[in-house]
């Protein structure tokens, strides 16, 4: 049987607020676009499923992405469902000429639009490329298939299961994430909210000024000490907006922009950056290629190894400040 993937699947929380945070990032960094990103498939699209660990799903999905992929420079989208997550992934390097783009078969991962259950098999077509999502009956994991029309096709319709075939203008996007881009984004929200927050301090302190100016012409009542007092509360309120913009939250953004630079140019990604004792105190974590050596780079000297590798083959290592 197939049916045109028009369906409404269980809604999706957890995807929903993730995918506002995105877009408030993107809004706020000024890289968020007006157009419908349009559908793509490449054969170099993977898909699996690992355990939900609460609070770290998205690095779950990314570390089994990363090595399904042979890169750390992907792109992902997954879902939460059975105590599961449920990813495709493919390489950065694949949405070279698509970067506004998403693909069709996402919406059919569970939890998604257009899942229905995990009997049936979903199918995506484009340009004589076609794919399909299916669950193995016995063990229960997911199966991508992705190959030329002529030969996929035939494969998957020989299959004893019901088949839905996603119209992706009939379905909601779901957008891709990548990791890196999405940390310069919040790190460019980050300076953007410092920003406004001094202005709107350096605001406030102009409109003082000018209600005491006021006041102290209108009432007439010893214009010495009004004059006194009207400087001495000019001082306090401009100093206050000056330290507003200088204060810890644009020092510690810009220490978060520099290790994200000297980790991503050593094939490094930063997972903690923990501020505490009013700011008196600062933690971070990284994990960096074995043969990375911390000590040998400024920026990171003082960062110590943890024992142990990471799942990835990586050494996470610990820096204070």
């Amino acid at each position: 049987m197939s049916t045109n993937g028009n369906n409404t699947g269980p809604s999706n929380i957890g995807g929903g607020i993730k995918d506002r945070l995105s877009s408030m990032a993107s809004m706020a960094a000024g890289t968020a676009g007006d157009a419908r990103p349009l559908p793509f498939l490449t054969n170099e699209m993977v898909g699996g499923s690992v355990p939900a660990i609460a609070g770290s799903e998205d690095e779950t999905v990314w570390n089994a992405a990363s090595q399904a992929c042979g890169t750390e420079k992907i792109h992902y989208t997954y879902t939460v469902e059975d105590g599961r997550c449920w990813y495709l992934a493919i390489p950065s390097s694949a949405m070279a000429s698509n970067p506004n783009s998403w693909c069709p078969l996402a919406a059919a991962l569970p939890g998604n639009e257009e899942h229905w259950d995990k009997e049936t098999v979903y199918i995506y077509e484009q340009e004589g490329l076609a794919s399909a999502l299916r669950w193995d009956t016995e063990t229960g994991r997911i199966q991508v298939f992705i190959g030329p029309s002529r030969t996929i096709l035939p494969k998957i319709q020989s299959m004893d299961a019901n088949f839905v075939t996603i119209n992706p203008d009939a379905t909601k996007p779901v957008p891709w994430v990548q990791r890196q881009l999405r940390s310069e984004q919040i790190a460019r929200m980050t300076g953007l909210t410092v920003l406004l927050s001094g202005v709107g301090v350096a605001l406030l302190a102009i409109a003082y000024i000018l209600t005491i100016n006021f006041m102290s012409i209108t009432l007439g009542s010893d214009l010495r000490k009004a004059e006194e007092k009207t400087r001495k509360a000019s001082n306090e309120l401009m100093t206050m907006a000056a330290k507003t913009l200088q204060n810890d939250s644009l020092r510690h953004m810009v220490r978060v922009q520099e290790l994200l630079d000297v980790l991503g140019d050593n094939d490094g990604t930063l997972v903690r950056y923990e501020v505490s004792n009013n700011g008196n105190t600062v933690e971070w974590e990284a994990l960096v290629p074995q043969a990375f050596s911390a000590g040998g780079v400024p920026e990171l000297r003082g960062a110590k190894p943890m024992p142990g590798l990471e799942e990835d083959g990586r050494v996470r290592i610990h820096g204070t400040r």
